[in-house]
């Protein structure tokens, strides 16, 4: 009988949740997902899948929280371009 871990990896749900609310929805939807399918594979005796599953949630919610912060910021950089821009344009 091969070693088996005792406790199941962290689901990573709450990230996959905010991620789904606050960052990028279709990353986030992925993530829950994921997320969702740790605890099932567990009970289940698939730690590697749950283990996989759980890196996957993870892997996904910062997918979605970086592309929202790289949105955020390329959307003030427009702002403050056009802006600095069309206030010249006025003199």
């Amino acid at each position: 009988m091969e070693n088996q871990p005792t406790t199941p990896p962290d689901n990573n749900l709450v990230w996959a949740i905010l991620c789904t609310v606050l960052c990028c929805l279709p990353l986030g939807i992925v993530a829950i997902i994921k997320s969702s399918n740790v605890n099932t594979l567990w009970a289940q005796g698939n730690y590697e899948a749950a283990q996989k599953a759980a890196d996957d949630a993870k892997k996904y919610s910062i997918w979605g929280a970086a592309i929202a912060l790289i949105g955020i910021v390329l959307y003030v950089l427009i702002i403050v371009i056009f802006g600095v821009g069309g206030a010249f344009l006025e003199l």
